[in-house]
């Protein structure tokens, strides 16, 4: 695993400055969000406790509450500015029953995935949708296997190294800056599940294509989802008109019936909390290939 760890207090900052207008352009992130939703229905579990890690403005932890009714829901975010959103979003959801002595309870807590601020087996379900890009999946992973049960459930999307390449294609050809976030490999991730001990893990990968009239369109929309650049070797300073001309001029190579695509790599996965390591004698750690699986729309 060579990929550049992001600073996580430009991810933190970004992410709160989109706070308010996130689900406006969070169309991937929905999609995403329902497909793991409907993945649940296939597992019998009935958590006592959730852990919504990564909620953003808590759509998926309303969706949570309802499929699960009788269980404590934990929101984890690393932006603050997300928490407060989700917590306002969660009210209005139950309406007028959140006054109700048994109304079913959340906690809202600053947290980044790779340092839990939760106690040792304490959680039965992990659902993390579009969160843990952000993080080095060892640490995360790691975390992940502390604070589950021993028979919890994660489930989680993340993104691939092959997501928005038609972008990435489109600014190499301005100048030498990475613009665009590098996310590891489904096999990078396989490895650290094992490597944390999560046992059974499996992989799975799906490939979606947002489409825009303009670059400048697609742009916007990252912008204001809060994903922006946060390499560490990004450009630092404003980059100038033309340069910008430049990227949107290449990126017309990708036009499709009158409009340009945007590739999203997402790798799904999930797996059981508390089975030990499972290493070879060489000390590698090996996922099987049967687990592994490639899909695309």
């Amino acid at each position: 695993m060579t990929n550049e760890l992001p600073n996580k207090d430009l991810v933190a900052r970004s992410f709160g400055r989109a706070a308010a207008q996130y689900d406006d352009v969070a169309v991937l992130q929905r999609q995403t969000g329902d497909e793991l939703l409907d993945r649940l229905s296939l597992v019998t579990l009935q958590p006592k406790r959730v852990l919504d890690l990564g909620v953003g403005t808590g759509r998926n932890l309303a969706l949570l509450g309802k499929r699960y009714p009788n269980a404590e829901l934990l929101a984890v975010d690393i932006a603050p500015e997300m928490l407060k959103q989700a917590k306002v979003n969660f009210s209005q959801t139950q309406g007028l029953k959140r006054w109700l002595p048994n109304s079913q309870k959340s906690m809202y807590l600053a947290g980044d995935a790779e340092n839990l601020p939760l106690a040792d087996n304490s959680v039965d379900l992990v659902f993390a949708n579009l969160a843990l890009q952000w993080c080095d999946p060892r640490m995360s992973f790691a975390e992940i296997q502390r604070v589950l049960r021993p028979d919890g459930l994660l489930m989680f999307t993340t993104l691939g190294p092959d997501t928005l390449h038609e972008l990435r294609t489109a600014w190499a050809s301005a100048d030498d800056y990475p613009h665009v976030n590098m996310f590891y490999d489904m096999h990078d991730v396989g490895e650290a599940m094992m490597e944390a001990g999560l046992a059974e893990p499996v992989l799975d990968t799906d490939r979606y294509t947002l489409t825009y009239d303009t670059a400048m369109a697609l742009m916007k929309d990252l912008k204001v989802l809060g994903a922006r650049n946060v390499n560490s070797a990004r450009r630092r300073g404003l980059t100038g008109k033309k340069a910008i001309q430049k990227v949107a001029e290449s990126y017309e190579q990708f036009r499709q019936d009158s409009f340009l695509p945007a590739t999203y790599e997402v790798v799904y996965g999930h797996a059981w909390g508390g089975q030990l390591k499972q290493q070879n004698h060489d000390g590698e750690v090996r996922i099987p290939v049967s687990q592994i699986q490639r899909r695309t729309k």
